[in-house]
């Protein structure tokens, strides 16, 4: 029998507040790198907070790491999806940088073969194919020439983009592990290579060190922190009660929130090829997210 509609209210309202969340997240890390905070060290921060009180609920949530190798990939995977995400927002156009880190279900496509042994449909190819169109679109150069990244931001969401698809992939492969080890994989992986992430990148000299402590941007910080933690604890609510389609069909509702934010407040351009790219790559994400006859979810979402 299927589930009344009212059942569903509070899972969907749940999932778009984990997108919204992430959809406005780029205003509170360009504030706090404005105080002297880089958001290397801003991603650190919230994940050693969100760390700090899983272990606290389940102090036993890391002993599964002995006997699963494959949580240390999700560690890095999950880590580097915050690390090139957050950065993204933080100096590049809001909106192109969603665009790009949306290809993910594209890599999906190429990650799943070799990793779960899935091979791509004709469907999953036409979806690939539409969402390099929209990416070829997007970063289509104004005055021509090849359409390659233009800037730092780009990259980092490309990046970004791909680390997601391999955590979701990696959290199928996982999916007979406790639930508390993969979360506490992806907590500390968002503390860990961030950390590691603003090291090397101090000593490259292309990211600040982290200021002495203040209460301007102690409290932001801790702010922010308790946003994430209360997004992604919306997150494995609304997930676990809706199917993979619809959560992930739910989740694509970030753009909208980052655009709209972000157009509104100056930090994006909505430029001719932005709305068609970003139409193309949309248009492919919710394609991929769509229930299929042959019941086979390619696309699974989960925590950034």
């Amino acid at each position: 029998m299927a589930e009344p509609r009212a059942a569903n209210v509070w899972p969907v309202l749940a999932l778009m507040f984990n997108a919204l969340v992430w959809g406005v997240s780029w205003w509170p890390f360009r504030e706090l790198q404005a105080r002297g905070l880089h958001p290397l060290w801003s991603t650190a921060l919230i994940y050693l907070l969100s760390l700090a009180c899983l272990l606290a609920v389940r102090p036993g949530a890391l002993r599964s790491f002995a006997g699963q190798p494959l949580l240390w990939l999700l560690l890095a995977a999950s880590g580097l999806t915050n690390v090139g995400f957050n950065w993204a927002v933080t100096v590049g156009d809001v909106v192109r940088v969603v665009l790009l880190f949306y290809l993910m279900p594209a890599w999906t496509v190429l990650l799943a073969w070799p990793l779960l042994g899935e091979k791509p449909t004709a469907g999953a190819l036409a979806r690939l194919a539409l969402a390099l169109a929209g990416v070829f679109i997007v970063l289509q150069p104004g005055a021509g020439g090849w359409p390659m990244p233009q800037e730092a931001a780009d990259w980092l969401a490309l990046l970004g983009g791909f680390c997601f698809a391999l955590t979701n992939i990696l959290l199928r492969k996982l999916q007979h592990a406790p639930a508390e080890a993969r979360i506490a994989a992806m907590f500390g992986g968002g503390a860990l290579m961030a950390i590691a992430a603003g090291l090397l990148g101090v000593a490259q000299g292309i990211v600040t060190a982290p200021p002495s402590p203040s209460l301007g941007w102690a409290v932001f910080a801790l702010t922010l922190g308790l946003g994430f933690l209360c997004g992604n604890i919306a997150l494995q609510y609304g997930a676990a009660r809706l199917s993979a389609h619809t959560t992930a069909l739910v989740m694509l509702s970030e753009v909208i929130f980052a655009s709209a934010s972000s157009v509104a407040l100056g930090a994006a351009e909505l430029t001719s090829r932005t709305w068609v790219g970003g139409a193309l790559i949309l248009a492919a994400a919710a394609w991929s997210a769509w229930p299929e006859r042959q019941a086979r979810a390619e696309v699974v979402i989960g925590a950034k």
